[in-house]
């Protein structure tokens, strides 16, 4: 496969940053956004025609299959560094092995996530202390989300894909697809046939479904730039790339789970206080991610572009690329914080007319705004480790953030102190600043360019 005139491959390697970066994050922030979009209408539907116990079911459930894609999510992370870099190194006859190997991996984990999510609902929302008014409409949620989690895996495998080959459009297609059947399909489901939180878990699968299968048809019939062949006998795992991807996917992996067990500790805790609570912090989590996943498209960017100049030894050029995912979050993080602070309550309102979580929404944001300086830093700090394909510290990270700083400040500062659910909401926020201090401190000492490259 030639880089040149490839409709799918972009070349990261030379050419002015900022422009690049821009253009390549643009479709990513808009994937992302439209991710947000019918997640948010999955909350605001449910949260008009259910009510509190359904944003409280929504959350916590959210909270379980977003765990069960973690692996997923992880592992494609590898695959992404792994193509990434064999494209700045001009390997290219290797990446049919690689997306062959990442194929069969992710599939064969897919079907043992659903087997998993079938026999363990129950038990997980006991962890969760899921109030009993949601408890029964998770379970179902979580039960539609195990049956479908093959789309969601494959969804989020190929996305990784392209992105490692420095395509952002076609994952763009992918997702705003998605979205709008996603959308279309809850107002469907719960607005019309009061399906209620199971409408919400199908309209999800749903989307992800049919945006999955035709992905599948767009890359058969581009299989040439792909880079992979698409015969049966590819679909198998391939010793050389098992040991990469399981170099760089498994730390990626199990970072990603470590937080997001993190994250479930907290949304136990806060579930302790009651529905009205865990009702608040899941419209909260989704507000934030307006931000959150807008910007996350630089870190996406961000991460192709480190890894394919890591790839061809461009030092100089990987620095260009960290420091310009830095000065574009603070511009997208400062207007966001503005907005957020003094249009918290209405925020809030999009998702519920219930007075009791809409009252608490101020409490939620007052905590929370203090973590955004440090998600400024980590866009380029984690676009750079995942880049490198440091995966080891990004794991070391991930245990920092989600078992040390998250659980212990929430648990410190809600408990210890005395805080309550403020103090919940708080530790949640600030742990992210264990690892996004660090984060920079490594980029910035340059220990990083006497790495050997893979």
């Amino acid at each position: 496969m030639e880089l040149k005139n490839n409709k799918i491959v972009n070349d990261f390697t030379k050419g002015n940053v900022v422009k690049q970066m821009i253009r390549f994050a643009i479709p990513f922030m808009l994937s992302n956004m439209m991710q947000v979009m019918y997640s948010l209408t999955d909350m605001a539907v449910v949260g008009h025609f259910v009510g509190a116990d359904g944003l409280s079911a929504v959350s916590i459930a959210s909270q379980i299959f977003m765990f069960m894609t973690m692996f997923c999510i992880g592992f494609s992370t590898g695959g992404q560094v792994s193509i990434s870099q064999k494209i700045g190194q001009g390997r290219f006859k290797a990446l049919n092995n690689t997306i062959g190997t990442l194929f069969t991996i992710v599939g064969s984990v897919a079907l043992v996530m659903t087997a998993a999510g079938l026999i363990f609902a129950w038990p997980v929302l006991g962890l969760l202390n899921a109030p009993a008014e949601s408890a029964d409409m998770a379970h179902s949620y979580v039960i539609v989300c195990s049956i479908g989690i093959i789309f969601t895996y494959g969804y989020n495998m190929l996305s990784a894909v392209l992105r490692g080959m420095g395509d952002s459009k076609h994952p763009f297609i992918l997702i705003a697809a998605s979205s709008i059947i996603n959308i279309v399909l809850d107002l469907l489901f719960v607005g019309v046939f009061g399906l209620g939180v199971t409408g919400a878990a199908l309209a999800t699968i749903m989307g992800q479904g049919f945006s999955f299968i035709g992905a599948i048809i767009f890359l058969v019939r581009h299989k040439e730039d792909f880079g992979f062949d698409f015969k049966l006998s590819s679909f198998r795992i391939h010793m050389e790339s098992l040991k990469e991807l399981v170099r760089l996917g498994i730390p990626f992996a199990l970072q990603s789970c470590a937080i997001n067990i993190s994250m479930m500790f907290v949304n136990s805790l806060v579930n302790s206080v009651g529905v009205y609570a865990s009702a608040t912090f899941g419209v909260g989590i989704k507000v934030d991610d307006l931000v959150n996943k807008f910007t996350q498209g630089i870190t996406f960017a961000a991460s192709s572009m480190v890894g394919q100049n890591y790839g061809a030894g461009n030092h100089s050029r990987v620095r260009k690329v960290v420091i310009s995912a830095w000065a574009l979050s603070i511009a997208c993080y400062v207007v966001y914080v503005i907005l957020y602070f003094t249009r918290a309550e209405q925020m809030f309102t999009l998702f519920t007319d219930d007075e009791n979580v809409i009252g608490l929404a101020r409490v939620y944001v007052s905590a929370i705004i203090w973590n955004y300086p440090a998600m400024v830093i980590m866009r380029g700090s984690n676009a750079f480790i995942q880049g490198i394909g440091n995966a080891k510290l990004s794991l070391l990270f991930a245990i920092l953030d989600g078992f040390v700083f998250r659980i212990a400040f929430s648990y410190l500062l809600g408990i210890v102190m005395g805080l309550g659910l403020y103090g919940f909401f708080l530790g949640y926020g600030l742990a992210t600043y264990g690892t996004a201090i660090p984060g920079a401190v490594y980029f910035m000492s340059g220990t990083w360019q006497k790495r050997r490259r893979q």
